[in-house]
């Protein structure tokens, strides 16, 4: 329908499109804003974005200024070559599956055949999603799919079997590393465990969640003992719901000037992590909360709750989200030590550090923080 980009860009002004795609671990979605009068005519402009796209070189060209910008203001940020450092290790030879933004000179060198490729191995109606959210009329809008993507193919093939998922290989041994960027103002840690996926571990997903949200509570043990005491600027435990393997990260700001004592207060508190008294009950109910209202709170804006929907899709299933609440809420003590112990306590990590040039020389990096791939000779 739409010969090149400029025809394309001048329905979108036509119909007063907003229009994006994201990509994410395991989803890449595309999305229009529109008048809700115009809803045909958005489907139909989907229907030719996603089933009928031209692959031209000159316009893909083009667009290497904007992938250009967007790993610029990415590489302004130290953080992102923590991060990405980090990736390759905790991930191995499977990282570019947990690495969105891509690699650059990959991008560059993507051809009109490379993107063909792409849309003939995955996108099918069987491997594919769409989400309409707003004030429409729920009968027209499955009228309306029907008539413009009932002809929509499905994959004459099983698209993973034919194209398997690899899993990722599992951590062998604890590893140490530092990540050196002049732009970096203050030392941070960041600490990676393999977690739980939706396909093998579903109940140790609520649990990590809901220990995640008992660590960020101020009155917490650990925020107690390293932001409270002034060892540390900021300190968080997060855990990412996968399908394929969830990562659990501890992003820590340590005082410069305390940096060992942080370092080594840490540590302790992990050890502690299971012990009985380490979270109280009220903070386990108050976590619970806390995951209620988020999700209350994520069904407030149309245009982003389709994301939400969408994401869970994916990665887990549109049952895993209805019932997330609930789940949550059925979360016991128990269930949150069992995760502790299975994938955090005792179980081998990955450790990076991000350091300037100038840091260096005033921590006792040799001390604290020994760069080593021998288990037997770590100091962290």
């Amino acid at each position: 329908d739409y010969p090149s980009q400029e025809a394309y860009l001048e329905r979108v002004n036509e119909l007063g499109i907003v229009f994006n795609g994201t990509t994410s671990d395991e989803r890449v979605n595309y999305f229009v804003t529109l008048n809700k009068n115009k809803l045909t005519e958005g489907l139909e402009f989907m229907n030719s974005a996603a089933r009928y796209p031209k692959f031209l070189k000159e316009e893909m060209e083009r667009e290497n200024v904007v992938v250009a910008g967007e790993f610029q203001r990415n590489e302004s940020n130290p953080v992102f070559f923590l991060l990405r450092d980090m990736g390759r290790k905790l991930w191995g030879k499977e990282y570019s599956r947990k690495n969105t933004i891509g690699e650059y000179p990959v991008i560059l060198g993507a051809t009109p055949q490379i993107m063909q490729d792409i849309k003939d191995r995955y996108y099918y109606p069987n491997n594919s999603m769409m989400v309409v959210a707003g004030d429409v009329n729920h009968d027209k809008v499955f009228s309306e799919m029907q008539r413009i993507y009932g002809d929509w193919q499905p994959s004459t093939f099983n698209i993973f079997e034919k194209y398997p998922i690899p899993e990722f290989e599992p951590i062998k041994y604890t590893q140490n590393f530092i990540t050196e960027n002049e732009n970096a103002q203050v030392p941070i840690l960041l600490m990676s465990w393999h977690g739980p996926d939706t396909r093998r571990d579903l109940k140790a997903t609520f649990a990590a969640d809901v220990f995640s949200f008992i660590l960020q509570q101020q009155n917490s043990k650990l925020q107690k003992a390293l932001v409270e005491t002034g060892l540390a600027y900021q300190v968080s435990v997060s855990y990412q719901t996968q399908k394929y393997t969830g990562p659990i990260q501890i992003f820590l700001v340590p005082n410069p000037a305390k940096m060992e004592e942080a370092m080594k207060v840490l540590n302790e508190q992990i050890a502690m992590w299971d012990n009985p008294d380490y979270f109280t009950d009220e903070q386990i109910q108050t976590a619970k909360e806390m995951l209620d209202i988020e999700d209350q709170y994520s069904k407030e804006q149309t245009s982003d709750y389709v994301h939400t929907v969408t994401y869970w899709w994916a990665s887990a299933s549109l049952d895993y989200y209805t019932n997330y609440v609930n789940n949550i809420k059925s979360v016991t003590r128990d269930d949150i030590n069992n995760y502790i112990r299975k994938y955090i306590k005792g179980k081998p990590y990955v450790a990076g550090l991000l350091v300037s040039a100038a840091m260096k020389p005033m921590l006792p990096l040799d001390k604290i923080f020994k760069v080593t791939n021998d288990i037997d000779k770590l100091s962290i």
